[in-house]
């Protein structure tokens, strides 16, 4: 990201006197802030990160946001004064992300999104600029922070989302607005908060809130629960096991350098992977679905998932 000052104002729908500073980034963070970055400082229970301003600035910030009912702003430094800095960090990636023409690919379940991630992002980046969420940056802090870490010449943006509750992904999807969706299953986390699997699977639904008018979802067409959600949702592509599954995979086996297998259905080929475990087989399915879509051929994802 490299906009100026004044841009950001504009995202944020707030007025500057400052003009021409470069903004590079944003951070949350004092001890990992980088020249060029937005500071953007929460107050918590336990800290107020306006107390870290000029820290900020003194590690090379370029400005920061201040909110406004924030007492005690410090004079002539760059400061853009929000309601709310939670917010505001929301809407940059907002009016940052409508910016992109970057291909977003959103993935959800309730195991393997790191893994998935990690295998599209993979599959992807031999033939094409891919950026993926880092670490656990996942959620309503997280998400925004790595879609405004986004270079504007990314064709490819693989962003993991993550929820404890209903409401959280249709959130996280919308703001992000994938072209392809993920759901990779549906465990019994966050049984407590959401009731029952089937509750999950709604929620893990929610991940289509956003998608993009010409995307598809790729989901587990081995689990029942999500059966009811895809029934009248056209763009939804099934992988699998089970051979009825849009794609479908067979004769897994486990080699010295990890696994191999077989898929049916969208195209008929072997492939290897160098990991073990039918949960990555399956993990691998999504990437290749995806990889289709980016137009790869059959010789391209092997040897790029080799």
């Amino acid at each position: 990201m490299k906009k100026k000052i004044e841009q950001v104002a504009k995202w944020l729908g707030i007025k500057t006197n400052f003009k021409g500073i470069e903004v590079t980034g944003v951070s949350i963070n004092t001890r990992t802030i980088k020249p060029g970055d937005l500071f953007v400082p929460f107050r918590g229970e336990n800290a107020n990160g306006h107390k870290y301003v000029h820290q900020a600035f003194e590690a090379g910030a370029a400005a920061s946001l201040w909110q406004r009912d924030e007492p005690n702003p410090p004079k002539d430094l760059p400061l853009l004064f929000v309601d709310d800095c939670k917010t505001a960090l929301q809407e940059m990636a907002r009016a940052y992300r409508d910016e992109l023409s970057t291909i977003v690919i959103g993935i959800t379940g309730s195991n393997g999104k790191t893994s998935t991630k990690d295998l599209v992002a993979s599959v992807l980046k031999p033939y094409f600029k891919v950026q993926k969420t880092q670490g656990n940056l996942n959620n309503e802090l997280g998400l925004p922070l790595t879609i405004l870490s986004l270079d504007e010449d990314t064709k490819f943006a693989v962003l993991e989302m993550g929820m404890s509750g209903f409401g959280e992904i249709e959130f996280l999807s919308e703001l992000a607005r994938p072209d392809y969706a993920i759901i990779t299953n549906i465990g019994e986390a966050h049984l407590q908060d959401l009731g029952s699997r089937e509750g999950i699977a709604k929620a893990k639904f929610e991940i289509t809130a956003g998608l993009e008018s010409h995307g598809k979802l790729f989901y587990d067409g081995d689990e029942p629960l999500l059966l009811p959600f895809v029934e009248d949702f056209p763009q939804a592509v099934s992988f699998g096991f089970d051979e009825n599954n849009e794609l479908a995979v067979r004769d897994i086996k486990a080699t010295e350098t990890g696994s191999s297998f077989l898929v049916s259905g969208i195209i008929d080929a072997a492939f290897t992977i160098p990991v073990l475990g039918e949960h990555q087989v399956k993990n691998t399915l999504a990437a290749i679905l995806v990889a289709l879509e980016a137009g790869l051929t059959e010789e391209e994802i092997r040897l790029s998932l080799k």
